[in-house]
Parts: structure tokens; C-alpha cells; sequence
């Protein structure tokens, strides 16, 4: 099958489930991070695939945004002492730098292979 053979798969849908962003079907990862090297669903070649640091560097902006602001408004509102405050935003911040790096990672392979399909089509054709 080509990949017109294939319904569109939403980049976000295929990023927040971590599917295949060809079929939306088969898993993305094999490990936490680990990218397959192909899709169990429709042998889409994945081992390619390199988000670079662009997942992390969108947890650390939007995490930084989010717990900077909550930091200075329980600062402000409550003046906990600074023991509170690693209490509070340690596990906050791993926690959701857990939580988002692997959709955020799913999310830009999903749209790095719709926005550049031919390099898929061209290291297959190899």
C-alpha cells in the first residue's frame, strides 16, 4: 500500500495516543522514548525518525511558564518558607516533564511526516 492508500490521521490524534502517523494504528514507541524502527501496523519505516531536542525544549517552556506562575502566586499569597517551595516544585516539574515529553514527541514525528512525507517515500525507496 501507499500512503495514499491511507485515511489522513490527525497529527495531534496520532501524537496524543502515540500512533503511527501513517495508519494511526500501530504504537509509535517501543520503550518510553524509544521510536520502533517499524510500524507493526502498516511497516511504515520509522527508524528514521529524529525529533531533536524540540520536545524538550517545548516541556521546558511550557512547564517554566506554568510553575513560575504558580510559584510567585503562592509566594505571594501564601510566603510558605523556601523548603515548601522545593517540596512543592520538584516533583511538579518532573512529573510533568514526564507526563508531556512523550506526547510532544509523538506530536512533532506526526508532523514532521505530514509536512515532509517525501523523505519517508525517498529513504524507502533506498
Amino acid at each position: 500500500m501507499t500512503d495514499g492508500d491511507y485515511r489522513a490521521v490527525s497529527p495531534l490524534k496520532a501524537g496524543l495516543l502515540a500512533r503511527c502517523p501513517r495508519c494511526g494504528q500501530g504504537r509509535l514507541f517501543r520503550g518510553f522514548l524509544t521510536v520502533r524502527d517499524r510500524c507493526d501496523s502498516c511497516g511504515l519505516d520509522l527508524a528514521g525518525n529524529d525529533s531533536g531536542d524540540g520536545p524538550a525544549v517545548f516541556v521546558i517552556l511550557i512547564l517554566g511558564f506554568i510553575v513560575v506562575g504558580l510559584a510567585l502566586w503562592v509566594e505571594l499569597a501564601f510566603e510558605p518558607p523556601l523548603w515548601l517551595h522545593a517540596i512543592l516544585w520538584a516533583p511538579t516539574i518532573i512529573g510533568g516533564a514526564l507526563l508531556m515529553l512523550r506526547p510532544l514527541k509523538a506530536t512533532l514525528i506526526a508532523l514532521h511526516y505530514k509536512h515532509r512525507r517525501d523523505d519517508y517515500e525517498s529513504s524507502r525507496d533506498s
